[in-house]
């Protein structure tokens, strides 16, 4: 989607703070003994009440109002009777849609004290997506976002999961252009102004492959090392972009 109008930007501030609203709430009640069938059961109240929608049950048939990936589960995890416990690496996704307008955003939430390594882990994803934000502007690359995602997640000495990645949203779930989290050279699309797209670290403690599940929708590491993921809707301008889930 491109932004063409003041009404769409409020529309799409509107979608992103209820989105925003539904997963801090969710990530609050993270902690040892609660299930992820009542985690998702949080956001989908918070979701209801603000006279929004989760998306993916509805276009895709998911079964949950959020994607939620414990521990080597890095995405698209079903919400089910897996308790939670002291030391989990929980990860949150939500799109959510109103009135036509959709918004995405996640983050890794650290149930308790976890290890050193996954409190790494959550910590590298948020600083990638906000390092590779700083370049996402009319007018650059978009291989340039994916550049300093991988740079600054093998820095922190980890990996990129390289078959998963951004991509445009607001007048549906998914749309073009893809946002990669590794530099393509190949890959010489420009950010346009008004283009509204999600930037999403989703990393790996180990080698970065991803395996999907028998239930044909949880993406497991393939080594069965930690997962992180941080992602937010985005606006482009010819300065800094509008983070549309941030607050």
């Amino acid at each position: 989607m491109c932004i063409k109008s003041p009404a769409d930007l409020e529309k799409l501030k509107i979608i992103g703070s209820i989105v925003r609203k539904a997963l801090d709430a969710t990530a609050a009640a993270v902690r040892r003994g609660v299930t992820t069938a009542e985690l998702d059961a949080v956001g989908a109240r918070v979701l209801a009440e603000h006279g929004a929608e989760s998306s993916p049950p509805k276009v895709y048939n998911f079964p949950g109002a959020l994607c939620i990936s414990v521990n080597d589960e890095a995405i698209h995890g079903i919400p089910g009777d897996r308790v939670i416990r002291t030391g989990d690496l929980v990860k949150l996704d939500l799109v959510a849609e109103k009135d036509g307008y959709f918004a995405d955003a996640a983050v890794t939430v650290c149930a308790g004290e976890v290890s050193a390594k996954a409190a790494a882990l959550a910590r590298c994803a948020e600083f990638a997506f906000f390092e590779a934000a700083k370049v996402a502007r009319a007018g650059n690359r978009i291989n340039e976002i994916g550049k300093i995602v991988e740079n600054e997640t093998r820095r922190c000495g980890f990996q990129v999961m390289r078959a998963y990645c951004g991509h445009g949203v607001g007048a549906a779930i998914h749309e073009s252009p893809q946002i990669l989290n590794y530099h393509d050279p190949d890959y010489q699309t420009k950010l346009t102004e008004g283009l509204v797209i999600t930037i999403e670290p989703i990393i790996a403690a180990g080698k970065g492959k991803g395996v999907l599940q028998r239930d044909r929708w949880t993406i497991r590491t393939a080594d069965g090392s930690l997962a992180a993921h941080y992602e937010h809707t985005l606006v482009i301008t010819k300065g800094q972009p509008l983070l549309i889930t941030a607050a």
